[in-house]
């Protein structure tokens, strides 16, 4: 991302999401401006976000398209990301990984992480992705329910030990 720029195309938003947001408010892709309108902020809900530089947060691959909600105050309220991966299998398909749905505290129950995931899931159907994917808590799949998704199989993971070093890329 270069400076003021945005991540992708405004042409895979949704006009139907758009059109569903509280009055004034806007939905749109990733800026680079936006490091210094509050997105780090939004995504400390869901876990640390750590010390990000502003050259790490420019730092973003064509493959990622993320998303933010923007209060009339012009400050970002709400995120989320789609990132698509091309597999071997399905004619070199392709699958979106939906990641890091986070709204401000001060905003929820405004159906506005409803609103990022209709957004990301049409991004995904835009790029030609056979299908869209996500992990979430045990608590949250009633909400993914709401948004469409069927549960199926099983989340698995595994963490390096917190003695070795992070983000090597």
């Amino acid at each position: 991302m270069s400076s003021n720029t945005l991540l992708f195309s405004s042409d895979l938003i949704s006009s139907e999401v758009q059109a569903a947001l509280p009055k004034g408010h806007t939905i749109r892709p990733l800026s680079s401006e936006d490091y210094e309108k509050g997105f780090l902020n939004v995504l400390s809900v869901l876990t640390v976000v750590g010390d990000i530089s502003k050259a790490q947060f420019l730092a973003h691959s064509h493959e990622y398209f993320t998303i933010v909600i923007v209060s009339p105050e012009n400050r970002i309220i709400g995120a989320g990301t789609i990132f698509i991966e091309r597999k071997f299998i399905h004619n070199n398909g392709l699958v979106g990984h939906i990641e890091d749905i986070a709204v401000d505290k001060n905003q929820q129950g405004k159906k506005l992480g409803l609103r990022i995931i209709q957004a990301l899931k049409y991004i995904g159907a835009k790029t030609g992705c056979y299908k869209v994917i996500l992990d979430c808590s045990e608590e949250n799949i009633p909400f993914y329910k709401k948004c469409g998704f069927t549960q199926k199989e099983y989340e698995m993971a595994w963490y390096t030990a917190d003695d070795i070093p992070k983000a090597k890329l």
